[in-house]
């Protein structure tokens, strides 16, 4: 059903893709489009901590130390999967390079700061693992070509299977350095979806030839937020479109019909978040809604280099807004699932951020790289699963820098990851989820420590490292993993659920055909169809996307692999 305006739900990635379809394919005015929503940045984010510490979820935990910089996450790209992405990067000009597409400047970046990763997985005694020797015995290959051979009309058989469920019987894959990887890069836990994992499988197969170097990752210049946000943001301000910030909605406002089971929203209940006052909008016959029904870091919290980060028991704003309308409508999906089970979904990051050089030079030092956005992951020194078996403690990101456009010259910016933040540190004796980000930064030293091939060692110049530290900033998010959460294949809503008249779900809480979730491919195309439902315009127009795992040569690439 075409309509005429839109009004978007969420400011982040899926819907700024969406709004820019709707102006370039659907020849929309600007004007048409308004956004309501607490920010305007969702998962893609990167700030100067003094800026973050003043938003939403923030307010109630203040912050005491707020210099440097803080990016709750980061995604790696891939160009041969991400499609949709590359192809809405190039309709918008770069933020910070004159004469460039925001696509044109991220190929431009990569090119000349191409990925290797010498030192993807690291373990005590041993320094840098050979990743490339996947470890796998037959049992691992077997049942990991089944799921690969698993067609995607078969797919509603992994409804409510975990990882765990599905290697129940084969707890050597969890021990294999393709586990160590696979889990760290893409933030797979045990507790996830099996039906998940499997799509990632089917979707980026030819990672398996070189998982261990991450050559096929690429990155964007800047943090996310100035290199894909700020272009779509400044893209769509100049056409018009309004963005009314700092509103969370909070409540529908349904049709009545007689059969029940038309979805058509005619208002919007919200809060002014800096007022607290109750506001309403009509929503007429000629307007979409464009909602995008669950965000990773909402409820993220921060805390400082003093400070652990507090943990947040808010249900999220998104999911909570999801959750009003499944208790109307039987088909919408099941947000409970995502949202009500913090043991499968939460993590916590750190960004620390140096004033000098030296922990930087050390880290290139013992990982034998540059920085430019490798991915280092160290191995426990003893058992630290539900299974007795080694796992990965926690993983760098060391990217090139600078990572933020105001950064200063001497200045460095680490990210960084603990899985599971309930397990304890090796160097300070609690939990991840409790430490401040002074004890983040002297656990990570310990774990380069242990690693160190000498001569000498990192822990020779810790107080030096320790007083070069402007901030160390930690970041609980407890659905930071959600999307993983171990579900059926209707417990996410299709980006337009029958019956619907003027009501589309996007982001990585919608189910698409395909489509691995935690990838910005996958929010973009979302948006798309909404998009491209809504003007008129044929599915058939879509991005193209190519089936890797319907390629002979890309199969027997990684069949070979599996034998290494």
């Amino acid at each position: 059903m075409t309509k005429s305006k839109a009004i978007m739900i969420g400011a982040g990635l899926a819907n700024m893709a969406a709004a820019v379809y709707l102006i370039q394919e659907g020849h929309w005015n600007g004007s048409q489009i308004t956004f309501y929503s607490i920010d305007d940045h969702g998962s893609n984010d990167g700030s100067a901590a003094s800026d973050a510490a003043n938003e939403y979820w923030n307010k109630n935990h203040p912050m005491e130390n707020t210099k440097g910089f803080v990016a709750r996450g980061g995604r790696m790209l891939n160009y041969r999967t991400y499609v949709d992405l590359m192809d809405l990067l190039s309709r918008v000009p770069s933020a910070t390079e004159a004469g460039m597409t925001a696509a044109e400047d991220t190929r431009d970046f990569d090119a000349h700061h191409r990925t290797f990763d010498k030192a993807r997985l690291m373990e005590g005694s041993k320094g840098i693992i050979n990743g490339g020797k996947l470890g796998f015995n037959n049992k691992d290959r077997m049942l990991l070509t089944e799921l690969l051979l698993m067609p995607d009309s078969k797919e509603e058989k992994l409804d409510n299977v975990t990882i765990a469920d599905y290697f129940r019987d084969d707890p050597h894959m969890f021990a294999t350095n393709f586990w160590y990887m696979w889990e760290t890069t893409f933030a797979f836990r045990t507790q996830s979806s099996a039906q998940e994992l499997r799509r990632y499988m089917h979707q980026m197969i030819y990672e398996f030839t070189q998982i261990e170097h991450l050559v096929g990752v690429n990155r964007t210049r800047y943090n996310q937020f100035e290199s894909i946000m700020l272009p779509l943001i400044n893209c769509l301000k100049d056409q018009g479109v309004n963005l009314v910030l700092n509103r969370r909605v909070t409540d529908f406002e349904f049709k009545d019909t007689p059969m029940q089971d038309e979805i058509t929203v005619t208002g919007l209940k919200m809060t002014n978040t800096e007022t607290n006052e109750e506001e309403h909008v009509d929503v007429d016959d000629q307007t979409a809604v464009i909602f995008t029904n669950g965000s990773i870091t909402d409820s993220a919290t921060l805390g400082d280099f003093n400070t652990p980060a507090a943990e947040n028991m808010d249900y999220g704003a998104a999911a909570s807004l999801w959750k009003k309308a499944t208790e109307r409508f039987y088909n919408l999906g099941n947000p409970d699932k995502f949202f009500n089970d913090r043991n499968a979904s939460e993590w916590v990051s750190f960004t620390l951020t140096t004033s000098d050089h030296t922990l930087l030079n050390e880290i290139t030092r013992i990982t034998t790289q540059v920085p430019g956005n490798a991915l280092n992951s160290f191995i426990s020194t003893s058992p630290i699963t539900p299974l007795g078996q080694k796992d990965v403690n926690m993983s760098i990101v060391v990217h090139h820098q600078p990572h933020f456009t105001t950064q200063k010259a001497n200045e460095s910016v680490i990210w960084g990851y603990f899985l599971y933040p309930r397990r304890r540190g090796e160097f300070v004796q609690k939990e991840y989820i409790k430490m401040t980000g002074k004890e983040m930064a002297e656990e990570l030293l310990g774990q380069l420590s242990k690693v160190d091939p000498g001569p000498g060692n990192i822990m020779d110049k810790k107080q030096e490292i320790m007083d070069s530290i402007i901030n160390c900033i930690p970041v609980y998010m407890p659905y930071a993993s959600a999307l993983f959460n171990n579900r059926a294949k209707s417990d996410r809503p299709k980006v337009i659920p029958e019956h619907s008249t003027n009501l589309a779900f996007t982001g990585e809480f919608a189910e698409q055909p395909y489509q691995m979730v935690f990838t910005e491919q996958s929010a973009v195309r979302s948006g798309e169809i909404a998009a491209y439902h809504f003007t008129g315009i044929p599915m058939s127009k879509l991005v193209k996307n190519k089936r890797y795992d319907r390629d002979p040569k890309t199969l027997a690439k990684a069949t070979r692999k599996m034998f290494e």
